[in-house]
């Protein structure tokens, strides 16, 4: 396959601006995609060519599929490119996609049903040795006797969750018999009505994990490589809101082990592009939980400790190319953290969209910040908040977080409230400064004020 002419961006915000400047590092021609909410964002400013392709409800514009074709038919495009959110993990996208004569810059869309079905993601993950949660190894059948004596199998408390589901919802905690099978039932009914499927699946509820993923590359020509993990543990909702990399304080020898066997699953399925698999970290024993077949918010912090410009391989492998990295190129050095910082109320946590008023970025050594924010660039409402991302690397831990103390204290964001505040408090706390919180320490926070 020959090299990538034109890519079409199919996303907005600070993601769509890392493409471009991927994109522009490897001469590829860009063209924005946007809502008629976005015309001024930084990347359609920057791009070759810019198309509007509706109006500012994303049904109508970002999740628009034929409107997202046609642009790229117009403009003469290569490749789409989805970013994350949005059509990202869409397989019905990826599809039209390659069916319309352009590259996908992801998996086939085969990959991404497998992976966005959470019991076949499961069962592949099983089959290729990676370490999954124990469960009901599949969907629940009508058979009551068989579920109770799964969960007492399992041990409580056990999870019900939606073998379709996401984002938090489609879950529900059981901590004895007596709910259990009503429980099935309300998670079956909320399961059909949000994602069209009723198939739910049980397994072990941990009581305090850590949120910790493993970042890999693969070409889908039997080579693949990892680029160490990361933890996220700091969540609200389900929501990341603080990431670093490497997680802190897990054995070398558990860690390797676990990357590894996510490399072997890659080249055991067949995967393409940059890809993610989550974890649940406890006690010693890592438990997967799903695989994110795409790029993800917090890339930054895995290309700081590697120096893998993983939008880039992205694109290298969408072209054709086989990786240009080997497992033994790969050295983690250093240590990162990455701050979401997000237009809402920092107490209400509600969206705080408006005019930037004043902007100021943060500097200094080890700092990056991937942002669109400009003076006068009004936020729009129909959004995800996300607005920048600050990026510290050091390289030790206790450098990295004092350089993103500062960094933080340097950032001004005038005319909108942000998260700001929280992440000044977060960088500063004591549990966390000492490493390795569960994904429920920062909801117990907040709770507490």
């Amino acid at each position: 396959m020959a090299k990538l002419e034109k890519v079409l961006i199919a996303n907005r915000g600070e993601i769509a601006l890392r493409i471009l400047r991927a994109c522009k590092e490897l001469d590829i021609g860009t063209v924005a995609v946007h809502s008629t909410a976005d015309a001024e964002l930084m990347h359609v400013r920057l791009a070759d060519e810019a198309v509007c392709i509706g109006p500012p409800s994303s049904t109508e514009s970002y999740l628009n599929v034929p409107a997202i074709i046609s642009a790229a038919e117009v403009t003469n495009a290569s490749a789409i490119h989805p970013g994350y959110g949005f059509l990202a993990e869409n397989a019905d996208f990826a599809d039209q996609v390659e069916k319309s004569g352009f590259v996908f810059v992801g998996p086939s869309a085969d990959t991404i049903r497998l992976m966005g079905d959470k019991v076949s993601a499961i069962e592949a993950m099983k089959k290729a040795g990676v370490p999954t949660v124990p469960g009901s190894d599949g969907g629940l059948t009508d058979d009551s006797e068989r579920t109770l004596q799964i969960a007492r199998d399992i041990g409580y408390p056990v999870i019900i969750k939606a073998a379709a589901g996401g984002g938090g919802r489609g879950m529900r905690v059981v901590h004895n018999e007596a709910a259990l099978l009503n429980s099935v039932q309300v998670t079956q009914t909320e399961a059909a009505s949000f994602f069209g499927s009723g198939v739910v699946y049980i397994e072990k509820f941990l009581q305090k994990p850590r949120h910790v993923e493993v970042q890999v590359l693969a070409d889908g020509q039997g080579n693949a490589i990892h680029l160490g993990d990361r933890d996220c543990s700091l969540q609200r909702r389900h929501q990341k809101v603080l990431e670093e990399a490497p997680a802190p304080g897990i054995p070398d020898d558990v860690r390797n082990a676990v990357a590894q066997s996510c490399v072997d699953a890659c080249i055991d399925i067949g995967y393409r592009g940059a890809g993610t698999f989550e974890f649940l970290y406890e006690d010693g024993g890592f438990y997967f939980i799903e695989m994110n077949t795409r790029v993800q918010v917090e890339h930054p912090v895995s290309e700081m400790v590697t120096g893998v410009d993983i939008v880039k391989e992205q694109l290298r492998i969408a072209s054709g190319l086989p990786l240009s990295l080997s497992q033994k190129d790969i050295t983690i050095s250093g240590h990162s953290f990455e701050c979401r910082i997000n237009a809402e109320d920092p107490r209400t946590f509600y969206p705080s969209p408006g005019k930037i008023k004043f902007f100021h970025a943060p500097g200094g050594p080890g700092i990056r910040v991937d942002s669109h924010l400009y003076d006068e660039y009004t936020v729009p409402p129909f959004y995800d908040s996300l607005i920048a991302k600050i990026i510290s690397y050091g390289e030790s831990r206790e450098v990295a977080l004092k350089r993103m103390e500062l960094a933080l204290d340097e950032l001004i964001i005038e005319g909108i409230r942000t998260n700001t505040a929280l992440h000044r408090d977060l960088v500063r706390d004591l549990a966390f400064k000492a490493g390795g919180v569960s994904i429920h320490y920062l909801e117990g926070k907040l709770e507490e004020h």
